[in-house]
């Protein structure tokens, strides 16, 4: 008799490692590299599936060699296996991925390690040491003590910790232990107990893996009811060679072998009852063959086995099974399961959506996998869920959309506390508040209902629990707009934008998700002294670009124009010897300042302001006054203008003086006419 282990073979750690990986191999695109961090899991066989599959191993130096290549426009994946890497090596890989979206690291750490890492980050801060049972150079044991800030051991065996408490002493020091999760039970009961003599207010975390536990109790039950134990597993894996210490414990008749090949048939032909285990790294396959080889062994095995098919292959609750279409009603469906058995699927259990005519969705002699929940066999019909076998299969969907990073929609279909739950292709999916993309404290309930695109950021297996982000989307998005907006820009481009803020250099407008300065001086062509005498937050202005640095992130406007320069407006309209209505703006000892246009003042020297001399310009003109002058003289170059209220006044007297001496004239001419007339005839 032959009996496999519940328990033996891939835990889920490394199953989902191995998931993860063959996933990137399916969809791996020309020219991408697929590396692992060190050797994925323990196993040769397995390991050199991937080898000849095009995935590299790598070690931590490799790292600047791979993210320079994604720079340059290489897709590279990094996996980190099951066990975890060292607190430095994910800042580096995390440092790359910031640097390029052609870099990628999938952390496939089993979810029972990242918890020891959390463990030893929050007790081992100063005043306390922390002790971990495990193999000292095991990778899983190096990444958790790369988590531990102060003082910190390791132990092989629990030997090994009393004689080190022993020889130390503890009493300034908090004790913390914790153990590798694949460490052996009876070892790690054995620790407890000496930490519990010595330090009494030690903090003990039980950090064995439970599947760990349920494989190496399973193990212990198997071979005590067994003349022969074979443990399957690579030989430099931890868990293995622990399976192999408790089987042998209870049954000396022990083998550790890694593949069929290594099976010694003449010692174990005999053998009446057989139990097989295997370590958490060996796939199922490996296992399979080796159930197989020993089956061929007795002519018994293959009648067993035939029983042990016919015995799986009945329907039973809980069971997946496959049915043809026999009838369509309003609310439910009939399927022929063979062996005169009906199973049926209630609209309940078909769909969620109320409106649709099942009609619509199936047709007779469609093939339909369904879950068994109930089963009569004297009415002879089976009540099935569709949903069920949906769900498993959606489920796996939405962890393979975790492994490829790709966008897909999701609806929004309640609002909770801590964020949204939303459904893909119906499997539920929780989006925290922080990765909805609404602003801290806002209202999310805008969110309900509404189609979201997402991306699935971490899958929990253990509880087949999913998260994804609004917000991840939102900002590949955004990148990609500011990537584009960059690749577009060019000196001169006109924009119209909002002004986001202001300083006292100059203000901040948006071009449309980058935002530009426009200095101070070039928001107008007056002196200012804060932006906030021509603009405001809130208003759209027009602006053009002068020049731009990407590397920098900057970029330079320019808002007043040629077309508005007050000099040029003056230049239009006045010239040298034009009159002009000015505004005095400034009295001092040497002229008064007055304003011709707005933004251009020119200078009335004191001996420009009477056509007498005067002792103080005060006492002629005050700051305010609206007078007329003459446009004496323009200076181009350093844009100034002479004004002259003289030069019309002394017009003014010349004009009258002209005028005086006409009547003059003609006043002599009417008496020299007056006396002629007058004369005697006899005169002449």
């Amino acid at each position: 008799m032959i009996t496999v282990a519940k328990n033996a073979g891939f835990c889920f750690g490394v199953k989902r490692a191995t998931d993860t990986i063959e996933e990137l191999i399916r969809k791996k695109g020309k020219g991408d590299v697929i590396c692992t961090l060190g050797k994925l899991i323990h196993n040769a066989q397995y390991n050199k599936f991937l080898e000849d599959n095009g995935v590299t191993v790598i070690e931590p130096d490799d790292i600047d060699r791979l993210c320079q290549m994604a720079i340059e426009g290489t897709r590279v994946f990094v996996v980190v296996r099951a066990h975890g890497i060292e607190y430095d090596i994910q800042e580096k890989l995390e440092n790359c991925t910031a640097k390029s979206e052609n870099f990628r690291y999938i952390d496939c750490t089993c979810p029972y390690v990242k918890k020891i890492h959390k463990i030893a980050d929050e007790n081992s801060k100063e005043g306390e040491i922390f002790f971990l049972i495990g193999q000292k150079e095991h990778p899983e044991v190096k990444s958790i003590m790369s988590y531990v800030h102060n003082k910190g051991e390791t132990f092989d065996t629990a030997s090994e910790l009393e004689e080190y408490i022993k020889c130390h002493d503890l009493s300034n020091f908090a004790v913390n232990m914790a153990a590798q999760t694949t460490q052996k039970l009876t070892e790690w009961e054995k620790s407890e107990k000496i930490i519990k003599k010595y330090c009494t207010n030690a903090k003990i975390f039980d950090t064995i893996c439970s599947v760990t536990e349920k494989r190496q109790t399973e193990a212990k039950e198997l071979a005590r009811t067994c003349d022969l134990m074979l443990v399957i597993g690579g030989r430099d894996s931890s868990n293995t060679s622990k399976l192999v210490r408790v089987c042998k414990s209870y049954c000396p008749n022990t083998y550790w072998i890694e593949t069929k090949g290594d099976l010694l048939l003449g010692e174990i032909s005999n053998a009446k009852n057989i139990g097989i285990t295997a370590g958490a790294s060996t796939p199922d396959s490996i296992i399979q063959e080796v159930k197989e080889t020993m089956e061929n062994l007795n002519e018994n095995f293959a009648q067993m086995l035939e029983e042990e098919y016919a015995k799986k292959a009945k329907i039973y609750v809980g069971a997946t099974v496959t049915g043809t279409v026999m009838a369509i009603s309003e609310n439910e469906i009939s399927l022929d399961l063979g062996d005169k058995l009906t199973g049926v699927i209630t609209r309940d259990q078909l769909t969620d959506s109320n409106d649709v005519k099942l009609s619509e969705l199936f047709k007779i002699g469609d093939s339909v996998e369904a879950s068994v929940m109930s089963k009569s066999d004297v009415e002879g019909i089976a009540i099935l869920s569709k949903k069920k076998v949906d769900v498993v299969k959606n489920w796996q969907k939405v962890v393979d959309l975790a492994a490829s990073g790709e966008i897909v929609t999701a609806k929004v279909t309640k609002v909770t506390k801590g964020g949204v739950i939303a459904t893909i292709d119906g499997v539920e999916v929780f989006i925290p508040a922080s990765m909805t993309g609404i602003a801290k404290d806002g209202d999310m309930s805008v969110l309900a209902g509404t189609e979201q695109e997402v991306k699935v950021v971490e899958i929990k297996e253990d509880r087949k629990k999913a998260i994804a982000s609004i917000k991840a989307v939102l900002r590949e998005k955004k990148a990609a707009e500011k990537e584009a907006f960059w690749a577009s820009l060019e000196e001169g481009m006109v924009f119209e934008g909002p002004v986001k803020s202001l300083t006292s250099y100059g203000a901040f407008v948006d071009l449309g998700g980058v935002d530009g300065l426009v200095h101070i001086t070039e928001l107008s062509w007056k002196r200012l002294k804060h932006p906030n005498e021509v603009v405001k937050v809130g208003d759209v202005i027009k602006v053009f670009v002068k020049s731009f640095d990407k590397e920098a992130n900057r970029i330079s406007l320019g808002h007043k124009t040629d077309d508005q320069n007050p000099w040029n407006i003056f230049k239009s309209q006045y010239a040298e010897g034009s009159v002009a209505s000015v505004k005095v703006v400034g009295v001092t000892s040497f002229g008064a300042f007055a304003e011709i246009v707005p933004g251009v003042d020119g200078l009335i020297h004191i001996s420009q302001i009477a056509d007498r001399k005067i002792d103080s310009v005060a006492n002629v003109l005050k700051v305010g006054d609206v007078v007329d002058a003459q446009v004496t003289g323009i200076d181009d170059e350093k844009q100034k203008v002479s004004l002259s209220i003289r030069a019309l006044l002394t017009e003014e007297d010349a004009a009258e003086e002209v005028t005086e001496e006409a009547a003059e004239e003609v006043a002599e001419e009417a008496v020299e006419e007056v006396a002629e007339e007058a004369a005697p005839a006899d005169a002449e």
